[in-house]
């Protein structure tokens, strides 16, 4: 597997949590997977035992005219379910932030240079290792040229002439767009970018249109956001036409969520632990998470809502700016966590400001604090314009706070609109500040209702998402690609042949 980012070694938003978690749940099916992964300044080499690779020493690596040094480090996943690889380059990596300068909040202007050079280290290092590779499986445009290089590696690489390919799309928004220089780097012929070629888009290289046209098997972390790529400019943003081409190669797999790390019962990180059985421990977290953010703890029944999110347009961020004073007329209290564009950040500060009773707002990356808001929140908001999967809804799930979404993509296929005796949390449909505030006034309804209210958070906690049945849909995927891989034997041949 080759990420730009894995938990615990490195994370900016769910693809690395996705790391962190799929491959121990594919070890428990009997799968033997490897992550690759960049070795940035901020992985904390003493913690995790990572050490320089006994395997495989440093190698220099092509960069267009010149070469760049890779260092190789190695360590194991704290359950012995995965090698964990890392490549080092004091040039490429050796600096604060994964994507983003944070001085300037924007993205590394060499990020290309930089993902090339960790995409061919990578490939580089599993034909050093020797060691048997029925699928690589690459996520995000990050890892998107993989793909292709494989398959411009089987006829002159023995290495990879039965190596398939699996490309994951975490989020389609984030393509990685280059000039046609990035193929130099790559080592890819400019032959091969022509109009229509899998290499061309609009005169630049597009990685992730590269991946989705070479890759063996394309999935994308939901079955929804699958079929609103493929049919809606909005969601496909000008790749839905390659993607309906793949068509019979795409599928929808939507992302699970570690319990071992996400458990209210033996959540480490919050004040009090309960489930579905005793429900007593989320109050006394509700206490202590008003007490944090400095917001009063009322005798009457106010609804807590919860925001832990990458502040970003993708987000719904401005439904919320158009409802500001229609959300604070309600009766309830929001927090919120998160970092992200500058017009967010100033927007939360000064609904905080304004409203010093009903907001409290942490501008920040904080775990634990995300467990606690899970825990200690009534209600979840994700008014998304587009989501992938989303995980802060199963996790919402999980520890009873019922989450309200847009129903879009995996928030679609993950969160049942509530109707008395059934559903799981308060969906709305259009994107529109005022079909998300009438599902917000749905959800204080039932809220006001003690029974009812007990018995969604209940039905919400008994969800099971856990990454088991994800992780066999991989499995299959996996099985189907290593499959298609292996020489059809003549038939008449002698066995064995």
């Amino acid at each position: 597997m080759f990420a730009a980012e894995a938990v615990p070694y490195a994370k900016v938003g769910g693809l690395g949590d996705v790391l962190g978690a799929l491959p121990k749940a594919m070890a428990k099916l009997g799968v033997q997977p490897t992550i690759i992964i960049p070795a940035y300044r901020s992985v904390d080499f003493s913690r995790f035992q990572i050490k320089p690779c006994a395997a495989v020493s440093g190698f220099d690596v092509p960069m267009g005219s010149f070469l760049e040094h890779a260092d190789v480090f190695h360590t194991r996943t704290s359950e012995s379910a995965a090698e964990v690889f890392l490549i080092g380059s004091r040039k490429y990596f050796d600096r604060d932030g994964i994507y983003d300068n944070p001085a300037t909040k924007e993205g590394y202007l060499d990020n290309m240079e930089r993902f090339v050079f960790f995409m061919k280290s990578g490939l580089e290092l599993l034909s050093r290792l020797g060691l048997p590779v029925d699928i690589i499986h690459c996520h995000d445009s990050h890892t998107a040229l993989i793909p292709g290089m494989v398959s411009l590696n089987r006829t002159n690489n023995p290495f990879f002439s039965r190596v398939g390919t699996l490309f994951t799309i975490h989020n389609l928004a984030y393509q990685g767009l280059f000039s046609k220089d990035s193929l130099v780097f790559a080592g890819i012929d400019l032959s091969r970018f022509y109009p229509m070629s899998p290499f061309e888009y609009w005169g630049q290289v597009n990685f992730m249109k590269a991946g989705i046209e070479l890759a063996d098997k394309v999935n994308t972390v939901s079955h929804t956001y699958s079929v609103e790529i493929q049919t809606d400019p909005e969601f496909g943003m000008g790749l839905e036409g390659v993607l309906r081409n793949r068509k019979e190669d795409l599928s929808g797999i939507v992302n699970g969520i570690d319990y071992d790390e996400w458990d209210p019962e033996r959540d480490p990180l919050i004040p009090a632990h309960f489930s579905s059985y005793d429900l007593s421990g989320k109050t006394k977290c509700k206490e202590y998470l008003l007490h944090y953010f400095g917001l009063p703890h009322s005798r009457n029944r106010i609804p807590l809502v919860g925001i832990i999110s990458r502040l970003a347009d993708q987000k719904g961020f401005d439904l919320i700016a158009e409802a500001v004073r229609d959300l604070m007329e309600l009766n309830l209290q929001l927090v919120v966590l998160g970092t992200g564009q500058k017009k967010y950040h100033d927007l939360f500060e000064q609904i905080a400001a304004q409203y010093p009773g009903k907001v409290g707002v942490r501008l920040s990356f904080d775990n634990e604090l995300a467990h606690k808001i899970e825990a200690g929140s009534d209600l979840f908001l994700m008014p998304s314009k587009f989501e992938p999967c989303g995980l802060n809804q199963l996790y919402s799930l999980r520890y009873g706070t019922i989450p309200i979404v847009r129903a879009t993509g995996g928030l679609a296929d993950t969160v049942r609109d509530y109707d008395q005796d059934s559903g799981t949390g308060f969906c709305f449909s259009g994107y529109t500040s005022g079909e998300m505030l009438a599902a917000i006034k749905r959800a204080l309804e039932v809220y006001s209702d003690p029974g009812q209210w007990q018995a969604l958070m209940i039905r919400a906690m008994s969800q099971d998402w856990s990454w088991d049945r994800s992780a066999r849909e991989y499995l299959n995927l996996y099985r189907t690609i290593r499959d298609s891989k292996i020489p059809i034997r003549p038939s008449g041949s002698a066995s064995g042949a």
